[in-house]
């Protein structure tokens, strides 16, 4: 019986052990991959400041951020925000 007890204590140590430096490789894989991502990313609020360009009538300004839009290149929100404040709304 003392053998099956340490038998059994070894085995939930093991597995234990197991879990827990499983559970920290991910932890550090999700945090590395975040990091590259981060990274990796293209900074997507420049695109909106740089639409409308110096001098161009307003309906040139509106059909370029249309353009933007229809790209993906900006989201509606940034779309809609930039339309108000060419419009003065």
């Amino acid at each position: 019986m003392p053998g099956l007890l340490r038998g059994v204590a070894r085995t939930a140590v093991i597995a234990g052990t197991a879990t827990s430096v499983s559970n920290r490789v991910s932890k550090r894989q999700g945090e590395r991959w975040a990091e590259q991502e981060a990274t990796e990313a293209p900074p997507q609020a420049a695109a909106p400041a740089a639409a409308p360009a110096a001098g161009s009538s307003t309906i040139d300004q509106l059909k370029e951020l249309g353009e933007l839009k229809a790209q993906g290149v900006i989201t509606e929100e940034e779309f809609a925000a930039q339309k108000a404040k060419l419009l003065g709304a």
